[in-house]
Protein backbone atom coordinates (compact mmCIF):
# COMPACT_ATOMS: atom_id res chain seq x y z
CA UNK A 1 0.00 0.00 0.00
CA UNK A 2 1.37 3.38 -1.30
CA UNK A 3 1.86 5.79 2.05
CA UNK A 4 -1.09 8.20 0.48
CA UNK A 5 -3.37 5.53 0.41
CA UNK A 6 -2.15 4.45 3.79
CA UNK A 7 -3.07 8.21 4.87
CA UNK A 8 -6.23 8.22 3.36
CA UNK A 9 -6.89 4.75 5.02
CA UNK A 10 -5.56 6.60 8.68
CA UNK A 11 -8.12 9.25 7.95
CA UNK A 12 -10.98 7.31 7.27
CA UNK A 13 -10.50 5.77 10.43
CA UNK A 14 -9.62 8.76 12.45
CA UNK A 15 -13.31 9.88 11.03
CA UNK A 16 -15.10 7.06 12.42
CA UNK A 17 -13.31 7.16 15.61
CA UNK A 18 -16.22 9.69 16.99
CA UNK A 19 -18.61 6.87 16.67
CA UNK A 20 -17.18 4.79 19.40
CA UNK A 21 -16.21 4.78 22.55
CA UNK A 22 -13.16 6.90 23.51
CA UNK A 23 -10.74 7.25 26.56
CA UNK A 24 -8.46 9.34 27.09
CA UNK A 25 -6.09 6.63 27.28
CA UNK A 26 -7.26 5.02 24.10
CA UNK A 27 -7.27 8.23 22.48
CA UNK A 28 -3.30 8.95 23.10
CA UNK A 29 -2.32 5.14 22.18
CA UNK A 30 -4.54 5.59 18.79
CA UNK A 31 -2.91 9.28 17.95
CA UNK A 32 0.68 8.21 19.05
CA UNK A 33 0.34 5.73 16.37
CA UNK A 34 -1.39 7.57 13.74
CA UNK A 35 0.89 10.20 14.25
CA UNK A 36 4.29 7.46 14.39
CA UNK A 37 2.86 6.54 10.79
CA UNK A 38 2.92 10.31 9.53
CA UNK A 39 6.32 11.38 10.28
CA UNK A 40 6.19 12.71 14.08
CA UNK A 41 8.94 12.19 16.20
CA UNK A 42 7.28 12.54 18.94
CA UNK A 43 4.07 10.93 18.51
CA UNK A 44 2.87 10.32 22.28
CA UNK A 45 4.14 13.32 23.26
CA UNK A 46 2.45 15.20 20.21
CA UNK A 47 -1.12 13.35 20.84
CA UNK A 48 -1.06 14.31 24.88
CA UNK A 49 0.02 18.12 24.09
CA UNK A 50 -3.35 18.16 21.73
CA UNK A 51 -5.46 16.28 23.59
CA UNK A 52 -5.09 18.63 26.62
CA UNK A 53 -5.43 21.65 24.98
CA UNK A 54 -8.44 20.35 23.57
CA UNK A 55 -9.48 19.13 26.78
CA UNK A 56 -8.40 22.29 28.34
CA UNK A 57 -6.53 20.96 31.11
CA UNK A 58 -2.59 20.56 32.05
CA UNK A 59 -0.90 17.59 30.13
CA UNK A 60 -0.60 15.64 33.48
CA UNK A 61 -4.29 15.90 34.53
CA UNK A 62 -4.64 13.56 31.40
CA UNK A 63 -3.41 10.81 33.63
CA UNK A 64 -5.75 11.50 36.46
CA UNK A 65 -8.62 10.44 34.37
CA UNK A 66 -6.80 8.08 32.17
CA UNK A 67 -10.21 6.21 31.46
CA UNK A 68 -12.62 9.15 31.82
CA UNK A 69 -14.28 8.91 28.03
CA UNK A 70 -13.96 12.43 26.19
CA UNK A 71 -17.22 14.05 24.82
CA UNK A 72 -17.89 14.59 20.80
CA UNK A 73 -17.27 17.69 20.73
CA UNK A 74 -13.92 17.57 21.89
CA UNK A 75 -12.94 14.35 20.41
CA UNK A 76 -14.14 16.53 16.88
CA UNK A 77 -11.60 19.30 18.41
CA UNK A 78 -8.67 16.87 19.18
CA UNK A 79 -9.53 15.30 15.53
CA UNK A 80 -9.01 18.51 13.77
CA UNK A 81 -5.30 19.27 15.94
CA UNK A 82 -4.20 16.00 14.72
CA UNK A 83 -5.33 16.00 11.10
CA UNK A 84 -3.19 19.43 10.60
CA UNK A 85 0.01 17.62 12.68
CA UNK A 86 -0.48 15.03 10.39
CA UNK A 87 0.04 17.16 7.69
CA UNK A 88 3.24 18.59 9.12
CA UNK A 89 2.11 21.14 11.28
CA UNK A 90 3.99 22.31 14.70
CA UNK A 91 2.12 21.56 17.75
CA UNK A 92 3.35 24.68 19.45
CA UNK A 93 1.36 26.48 16.53
CA UNK A 94 -1.45 24.05 16.79
CA UNK A 95 -1.45 24.78 20.75
CA UNK A 96 -0.09 28.61 20.55
CA UNK A 97 2.22 27.85 23.04
CA UNK A 98 5.55 26.22 24.02
CA UNK A 99 7.64 25.81 27.26
CA UNK A 100 10.69 27.47 27.64
CA UNK A 101 12.77 27.63 30.99
CA UNK A 102 9.75 26.21 32.75
CA UNK A 103 7.82 29.34 31.80
CA UNK A 104 4.93 29.09 28.97
CA UNK A 105 5.24 31.33 26.49
CA UNK A 106 2.53 32.00 23.75
CA UNK A 107 3.97 31.58 20.02
CA UNK A 108 2.28 32.36 16.60
CA UNK A 109 3.58 31.53 13.35
CA UNK A 110 5.40 35.14 13.35
CA UNK A 111 7.70 33.81 15.65
CA UNK A 112 10.27 30.78 16.13
CA UNK A 113 9.20 27.90 18.12
CA UNK A 114 11.69 28.27 21.56
CA UNK A 115 14.01 25.41 21.45
CA UNK A 116 15.27 23.79 24.48
CA UNK A 117 18.80 24.63 23.07
CA UNK A 118 18.62 27.76 23.10
CA UNK A 119 18.45 27.58 27.37
CA UNK A 120 22.07 27.68 27.15
CA UNK A 121 22.19 31.06 26.17
CA UNK A 122 20.00 32.39 29.26
CA UNK A 123 21.67 29.77 31.45
CA UNK A 124 25.43 31.51 30.51
CA UNK A 125 23.34 35.56 30.76
CA UNK A 126 22.46 34.16 34.37
CA UNK A 127 25.88 32.86 35.20
CA UNK A 128 28.32 36.00 33.65
CA UNK A 129 25.64 38.57 35.67
CA UNK A 130 25.45 36.58 38.95
CA UNK A 131 25.95 39.32 41.88
CA UNK A 132 26.54 42.22 39.37
CA UNK A 133 23.55 44.26 40.73
CA UNK A 134 21.69 46.37 37.69
CA UNK A 135 22.50 44.54 34.11
CA UNK A 136 21.77 46.27 31.19
CA UNK A 137 21.57 43.74 28.69
CA UNK A 138 19.87 43.80 24.72
CA UNK A 139 18.09 40.51 22.79
CA UNK A 140 19.06 40.32 19.48
CA UNK A 141 15.92 38.83 17.38
CA UNK A 142 13.77 38.55 20.01
CA UNK A 143 11.17 36.60 18.51
CA UNK A 144 8.97 35.23 20.86
CA UNK A 145 10.89 37.11 23.53
CA UNK A 146 11.79 33.51 25.28
CA UNK A 147 15.77 34.63 25.87
CA UNK A 148 15.13 37.94 27.67
CA UNK A 149 12.22 37.49 29.21
CA UNK A 150 13.19 33.91 30.63
CA UNK A 151 16.50 35.80 31.76
CA UNK A 152 14.68 38.70 33.19
CA UNK A 153 11.96 36.59 35.13
CA UNK A 154 15.18 34.77 37.05
CA UNK A 155 17.39 38.20 37.38
CA UNK A 156 15.32 41.18 39.01
CA UNK A 157 18.26 43.07 38.47
CA UNK A 158 18.53 42.69 34.40
CA UNK A 159 16.76 45.74 31.88
CA UNK A 160 16.84 44.71 28.58
CA UNK A 161 15.79 46.37 25.06
CA UNK A 162 14.41 43.29 22.57
CA UNK A 163 15.41 43.65 18.88
CA UNK A 164 13.53 42.52 16.28
CA UNK A 165 12.76 42.60 12.51
CA UNK A 166 8.92 41.98 12.95
CA UNK A 167 6.15 43.72 14.42
CA UNK A 168 4.13 40.99 14.55
CA UNK A 169 6.89 39.04 16.50
CA UNK A 170 7.45 41.47 19.22
CA UNK A 171 3.60 41.61 19.54
CA UNK A 172 3.69 38.42 20.82
CA UNK A 173 6.72 38.83 22.74
CA UNK A 174 5.35 41.84 24.57
CA UNK A 175 2.49 39.49 25.73
CA UNK A 176 4.61 37.06 26.81
CA UNK A 177 6.37 39.72 28.91
CA UNK A 178 3.52 40.90 30.40
CA UNK A 179 2.43 37.70 30.99
CA UNK A 180 5.45 36.89 33.10
CA UNK A 181 5.30 40.08 35.12
CA UNK A 182 8.59 41.29 33.37
CA UNK A 183 7.72 43.99 31.03
CA UNK A 184 8.40 47.11 33.26
CA UNK A 185 11.91 45.88 32.28
CA UNK A 186 11.93 45.07 28.95
CA UNK A 187 12.20 47.96 26.11
CA UNK A 188 10.93 46.23 22.47
CA UNK A 189 12.27 48.00 19.32
CA UNK A 190 11.26 47.29 15.53
CA UNK A 191 14.55 47.10 13.41
CA UNK A 192 17.89 45.48 12.28
CA UNK A 193 19.99 44.08 14.48
CA UNK A 194 21.53 46.66 16.53
CA UNK A 195 20.73 49.71 14.71
CA UNK A 196 17.89 50.86 16.47
CA UNK A 197 19.58 50.78 19.81
CA UNK A 198 23.20 51.93 18.52
CA UNK A 199 22.94 55.28 20.43
CA UNK A 200 21.47 53.78 23.92
CA UNK A 201 25.57 52.21 24.50
CA UNK A 202 27.14 51.12 26.33
CA UNK A 203 25.65 47.67 27.34
CA UNK A 204 26.84 45.02 29.87
CA UNK A 205 25.44 42.30 27.63
CA UNK A 206 24.36 41.54 24.12
CA UNK A 207 22.82 38.34 23.66
CA UNK A 208 21.02 36.59 20.52
CA UNK A 209 20.04 33.45 18.71
CA UNK A 210 20.36 34.85 15.34
CA UNK A 211 19.60 32.92 11.65
CA UNK A 212 22.39 30.50 11.19
CA UNK A 213 21.42 27.87 9.04
CA UNK A 214 22.85 28.70 5.18
CA UNK A 215 20.63 29.05 2.82
CA UNK A 216 20.75 26.42 0.87
CA UNK A 217 20.17 24.19 3.47
CA UNK A 218 16.86 25.31 4.70
CA UNK A 219 14.52 23.10 1.48
CA UNK A 220 16.34 20.17 3.27
CA UNK A 221 14.85 21.20 7.19
CA UNK A 222 11.75 19.12 8.34
CA UNK A 223 8.45 20.26 6.63
CA UNK A 224 7.17 21.22 10.22
CA UNK A 225 9.88 24.18 10.30
CA UNK A 226 10.82 24.45 6.69
CA UNK A 227 7.23 25.21 5.83
CA UNK A 228 5.82 27.05 8.69
CA UNK A 229 8.26 28.87 10.58
CA UNK A 230 9.37 31.79 9.75
CA UNK A 231 12.34 31.63 7.36
CA UNK A 232 13.62 35.17 8.21
CA UNK A 233 14.36 33.41 11.44
CA UNK A 234 15.92 30.58 10.42
CA UNK A 235 18.15 31.65 7.09
CA UNK A 236 21.80 32.99 7.62
CA UNK A 237 22.81 33.48 4.14
CA UNK A 238 24.98 31.22 1.82
CA UNK A 239 27.26 30.37 5.35
CA UNK A 240 24.97 30.36 7.61
CA UNK A 241 26.86 33.41 8.86
CA UNK A 242 25.86 36.58 7.00
CA UNK A 243 24.01 37.72 10.27
CA UNK A 244 26.51 36.37 12.92
CA UNK A 245 29.37 38.14 11.51
CA UNK A 246 27.28 41.94 11.02
CA UNK A 247 26.06 41.81 14.39
CA UNK A 248 29.82 40.69 15.95
CA UNK A 249 30.84 43.93 13.97
CA UNK A 250 27.75 46.14 15.11
CA UNK A 251 28.73 44.43 18.68
CA UNK A 252 32.12 45.98 19.48
CA UNK A 253 31.20 49.71 19.81
CA UNK A 254 28.21 48.72 22.26
CA UNK A 255 29.26 46.89 24.79
CA UNK A 256 31.49 48.17 27.88
CA UNK A 257 35.21 47.03 28.78
CA UNK A 258 34.21 43.65 30.24
CA UNK A 259 30.83 43.28 28.82
CA UNK A 260 29.44 39.79 27.47
CA UNK A 261 28.49 38.66 24.19
CA UNK A 262 26.97 35.64 24.24
CA UNK A 263 25.63 33.85 20.45
CA UNK A 264 23.63 30.66 19.82
CA UNK A 265 25.84 28.72 17.04
CA UNK A 266 24.70 25.34 14.71
CA UNK A 267 26.20 22.55 15.79
CA UNK A 268 28.66 22.59 12.74
CA UNK A 269 29.88 25.95 13.70
CA UNK A 270 31.97 26.65 16.31
CA UNK A 271 35.17 27.27 14.49
CA UNK A 272 34.06 29.34 11.97
CA UNK A 273 32.03 32.06 14.73
CA UNK A 274 34.91 31.69 17.15
CA UNK A 275 37.01 32.84 14.18
CA UNK A 276 35.01 35.67 13.28
CA UNK A 277 35.43 36.61 16.68
CA UNK A 278 39.33 36.27 17.28
CA UNK A 279 40.04 39.84 17.26
CA UNK A 280 41.91 42.02 19.60
CA UNK A 281 38.58 43.80 20.98
CA UNK A 282 37.29 39.77 22.20
CA UNK A 283 38.40 37.78 24.84
CA UNK A 284 36.80 34.28 23.89
CA UNK A 285 35.75 31.79 26.63
CA UNK A 286 35.34 28.37 26.41
CA UNK A 287 32.23 27.03 23.76
CA UNK A 288 29.17 25.61 26.37
CA UNK A 289 27.59 22.12 24.74
CA UNK A 290 24.26 21.33 24.57
CA UNK A 291 23.08 18.07 26.09
CA UNK A 292 24.12 16.16 23.63
CA UNK A 293 27.25 17.61 23.83
CA UNK A 294 27.43 19.69 20.64
CA UNK A 295 28.78 23.00 20.67
CA UNK A 296 25.65 25.59 21.04
CA UNK A 297 27.00 29.06 23.06
CA UNK A 298 29.79 31.41 21.65
CA UNK A 299 30.68 33.89 24.49
CA UNK A 300 33.23 36.32 24.02
CA UNK A 301 34.02 39.52 26.63
CA UNK A 302 35.02 43.09 25.53
CA UNK A 303 38.78 43.83 25.82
Amino acid sequence: MTESKRQHTAEQSEDRAPEETWSVRKLIAWTADYLKRNGSETPRLDAEVMLAFALGCERVELYTDIDKEVETPIRNRYRELVKRRSRGAPVAYLVGRKEFFSLPFDVSPAVLIPRPESEFVVVEFLECTRDRGSVRAVDVGTGSGCLAIAAAHQNPQAQFIAVDRSNSALAVAAANAKKHGVAERIEFREGDLLEPIAAEAPFDVILSNPPYIPSAEIEHLAPCVRDFEPRGALDGGPSGLAIVERLIEQAIPLLKTEGHLILEIGHNQEKAVRALLDRPEFRLNPTIRDLALHPRVVHARRT
